[in-house]
Parts: structure tokens; sequence; C-alpha cells
């Protein structure tokens, strides 16, 4: 049986694991992630779970089935943080897989098939830049050259904080999971207030969005503030202006399926008051679910770009940091879920995701599903980051009957099949 008062517990020992400063901070391969990773290998083997470590440093424990011939189920999500972050976003799911093997184990509940709940390293962008590194190196989409191209703030490689780490970077090709699963499953915070504004428990999640991120350098020319007049100047930031409200004008002209544009970093020279901005920096990510109505929305936003500079005299450069593909999930699977929401009893919708997460890349491997609960007022990446014990527990609940369903042998999804006969 789920245990809400295990989460209570865990969820607060987790919230003293941090770097010091406001919320929860804890970046990639670093002291405070790696004391949260020891933690969830001690929980993984308090509910009896077999681990193994892969060359990235994924976390991944096994109960072993009656039928360990069969292909397993995968449950899972990540424990690193952002800056000053929340205590629930990708724990979560982590204690979540943990739980269901806890309350398998508790019951006697025999699993057929293997069942693996992992801890995925380095999803959050925050230190190499790069998102859901943990798991792609577990779908085979990660190289030793990949590793020596992400770095930190401080200059240090990807590639050797895993050396320092005692990882195995040179063979990180190694981490790709062994065999195609069965079926992967997560469960995570919204990160929005769709559900808490429709009254819903539980999301469903119909297909993940990925980002497509333009980084503009703009060349307008550094002058006077008082000694240029407006007639003759070539104004840097002025034109990024114009760009950043093009980008939530096209954004917002998307709205089936949804686009959306955010204008999020912006760096200029000399960065004074008394001086007109020459060379400015300008960050750009654009979303959808539709890889068509995404690819729309940038080749509108580089027309945009391209007539801001022609317009101003103003020369621009651009570079595409990350161009990645949108993760449609199964609508067999998307039926599933929603079939256990409904006999668990839960209040449930169907939805989109904005955020990328983990799933993402297992949608193309096997039948990959998703379920979101509700997070207060939407909040996420903060430290006001709150999810209700009774939401995790009701949504951890709708996991375990979608997992052990497909812990069956008989279970498919396969051309839309289920064979559990539960």
């Amino acid at each position: 049986m789920i245990s809400m008062e295990r989460f209570r517990e865990r969820l607060a020992r987790l919230r003293t694991i941090t770097a010091p400063g406001e919320g929860v901070t804890r970046l990639a391969f670093t002291d405070s992630d790696w004391e949260g990773r020891a933690y969830f290998i001690s929980l993984m083997k308090e509910a009896g779970l077999a681990v193994r470590e892969d060359a990235f440093g994924n976390v991944i424990g096994r109960r072993e089935g009656t039928r360990p011939d069969l292909a397993p189920v995968l449950c899972g999500s990540h424990g690193d943080s952002v800056p000053e972050g929340g205590n629930f976003d990708g724990v979560c799911g982590v204690l979540c897989a943990i739980e269901i093997a806890q309350s398998m184990a508790e019951d006697g509940w025999r699993n057929e098939r293997p069942y693996e709940a992992a801890l995925f390293m380095c999803e959050e962008s925050s230190r190499f830049g790069a998102a859901t590194l943990g798991s792609r190196a577990m779908c085979g989409m990660l190289s030793p050259a990949d590793l020596l191209t992400y770095h930190d703030r401080d200059g240090r490689a990807l590639y050797d904080v895993l050396k320092a780490r005692g990882l195995d970077p040179d063979h990180v090709e190694d981490a790709k999971y062994r065999v195609r699963p069965a079926a992967y499953f997560e469960m995570h915070i919204e990160q929005g207030r769709v559900l808490e504004h429709e009254g819903k428990k539980a999301g469903v999640v119909t297909g993940i969005a990925a980002p497509t991120r333009l980084r503009f350098r703009i060349h307008g020319k550094q002058d006077h503030s008082g000694a240029a007049p407006m007639r003759l100047r070539h104004d840097g930031l002025a034109a990024a202006a114009e760009l950043i409200l093009a980008v939530e004008r096209i954004a917002r002209s998307h709205a089936d399926p949804p686009v959306v544009g955010t204008a999020g970093t912006l760096r200029l020279k000399p960065n004074a008051i008394n001086v007109v901005p020459g060379e400015v920096t300008l960050g750009v990510d654009i979303r959808s679910i539709s890889a068509a109505a995404k690819a729309d929305a940038v080749r509108a936003v580089l027309a945009e770009a391209g007539a801001v500079a022609k317009r101003r005299g103003v020369p621009f450069e651009v570079e595409t940091v990350c161009d990645e593909t949108p993760a449609p999930l199964r609508r067999e699977m998307v039926d599933f879920l929603c079939a256990c929401c409904a006999e668990e009893g839960l209040p449930y919708m169907t939805l989109p995701s904005g955020a990328g997460h983990d799933a993402m890349h297992w949608a193309d491997v096997c039948p990959t599903g998703m379920l979101f609960l509700p997070c207060r007022g939407g909040v996420s990446h903060n430290p006001r980051e709150w999810a209700e014990l009774e939401d995790i527990a009701g949504a951890a609940r709708v996991m375990e009957r979608a997992v052990r369903r497909a812990l069956r042998a008989g279970f498919s999804l396969e051309g839309g099949r289920d064979e559990s006969h539960s």
C-alpha cells in the first residue's frame, strides 16, 4: 500500500540536502546532488531493490520478476534541482518509483516482468546548459565527445566532472539501457496552474513540448546618449526590444496547437545609462508539442529579425543553441492512464506538458506514460514550490495501479492492445 507517511518523511529529509541558500539547490554532480543520490540509493535498498549505476551515474534499482526473460517496466525521474528551487520537482517521481517497489514488497505481490526504478542524473540544464542528460545517456544519445562540449560556469567540462566522481565518461555509450522496456512511467508535479484551476487531482500528459533556443547577437553602434541624434542612432537594445515583442506576438498567433515564446536572457554592452547600447545578446526559447507549429514560429521569428535588422541598419547574427523534437505520447498509453485514474476515483484531465522531462526521450523507445499532480499556484523552480501530500499519494496510487498492470506478462500497448486482462 502506498504510504503517505513515507512520502512525508522522505520529502522532509530531502529538503535538508541542499547547498547553502534559499530553497533547495542540488546542481548536477555537486556535493549536495551526490548526497541526495546516496539517499535515494539507501531508499532503493530499503525497498529491496538490487542497485546498479551506469557510466553516467544514473542509478537503477531492480526488483526481479518471476519471468526475468521478459522486458522490464521502468519508472523514475530526477533528483537534481535548479539554483534555489523547490523540494518537489523531480524527487516526487523518484520517490514514487521507489514507493511502488516498497508497496509491492509489503503486499507480497509478485511481478512477472522485472521492475526497475530509475534516478536520472543531470535533468536540469542549470549547471551545464543542457537538460535531461542522464535519460539521454540511457537512451543511447550521448557520446564521450558530447561530454567535452558541456561546461559549467567555472569552465569545467562535464567529462571531467564525471571523472572526478569516479564515473566512466569514456564509455558513456555503455549507459544505454540494455533492453527495450515494456513501458516507461513518470510522475511529476505539473509546474503550471492548469490542474489547480480546473480542480483536477491528476493530469494525463498527451505530449511533451521541446524547445528551439536561439541566440541573437545584435551589433548596434555604441554612442553618447546625449550627443547622438535620434535619427543617426543604431541602438542595439531598441532593435532587441522590437524582436522581443515580435516573439510574443508570433507565439500568441499560434493557438491550436499552441506555441510559447520567451525572450529570457539579455546582455548589453556597456550597460550604462548614459550610453546608447551597442552589442546586445538576446536568448529566445520557442516551444510547442507540435514540431510543425514550432518550426513555423521559428521561421517567423527569424524573418522578423531580418526585417528589424534591415529597417534599423543593425546587423544580426543568430545561433541555434538547440532544436529538440517534441514528444507526442501514444494515444493507447494516454487512454490506459486515464482508465487507471478513473478506476482509482481520482478527478483527472488530459493536458500537454510545456516543460521538458526525462520521459520525452523514452517516448521513441517504448510506450511512455506521464502523470502530473497539481502544484500550488503553478509555482515551480522556486522555494515556494509546493504539492500537497494527499495529491502526491493519490497520483502515486494511480501510478502503482498502472505499473502493476504493466508488470503482468501479457501486458502490451503495441498497436493499441492491452492484454493484461485486468
